[in-house]
């Protein structure tokens, strides 16, 4: 029942749809501008950069408040499996900014709340390795897309090698379940980035650009 209750909390948080609330400010509905994704990067393309540096903070913090929630509700009585309630709780948040029922359920492609999750393994090594490998990747290829694929996959492997290490301190069926939560982030991200996918098979994706500051 706990990992229900965290994947609510989660999915609590991920309802802030930061993107397009500061859209709104402007008198701008994100939802009818450039790809009508409600994301960091269709905010960085129509309303620029600071209205893309805002829904990347919002959209990722949103995700470590949900995290610390978490950890202060089930701290005391479910210690040894927190880092996997903290999971869930990022996956829920996922869920709610990809899928928010007041909006039709039409919200972003999870990659900056992924960044939240990243942020809550608390291991410097795996936010710097991520960090490195989406930068590289974007200012190799200019597509934020590639970048935003292989952050996931490289967070994914992460996790493996971290947890086989012993580094999250939970127990071997624990851990896999960490595993799984994991991967079923690289399988959002994926099936939110599929006409990305085509696009870039077809040479039609669009490479990074910033629209105008509002």
């Amino acid at each position: 029942m706990e990992r229900v209750i965290c994947l609510l909390i989660g999915y609590a948080f991920g309802l802030i749809q930061t993107g397009y609330l500061y859209g709104r400010t402007k008198h701008i509905d994100i939802r009818t501008k450039g790809s009508g994704n409600a994301g960091t990067t269709n905010a960085l393309r129509t309303m620029g950069v600071k209205a893309g540096v805002v829904t990347l903070l919002g959209d990722c913090l949103k995700c470590v408040f949900a995290v610390l929630a978490v950890r202060l509700i089930f701290g005391g009585a479910h210690g040894d499996i927190l880092p996997v309630l903290s999971q869930y709780a990022g996956l829920g948040a996922i869920l709610g900014h990809n899928y928010p029922f007041y909006m039709k359920f039409k919200g972003g492609k999870g990659i900056a709340v992924t960044a939240g999750i990243i942020i809550t393994t608390w291991n410097i090594w795996i936010m710097l390795i991520c960090l490195a490998v989406f930068l590289i990747a974007v200012a190799a290829t200019k597509y934020v897309s590639v970048g935003s694929l292989t952050v996931v996959l490289t967070y994914f492997i992460c996790v493996v090698v971290y947890g086989q290490m012993g580094g999250f301190h939970v127990d071997g069926s624990h851990l896999y379940e960490m595993y799984i939560l994991a991967a079923l982030v690289v399988v959002s991200a994926f099936y939110k980035h599929a006409a990305n996918i085509k696009r870039l098979m077809n040479g039609t994706e669009n490479k990074l650009s910033v629209g105008k500051s509002k």
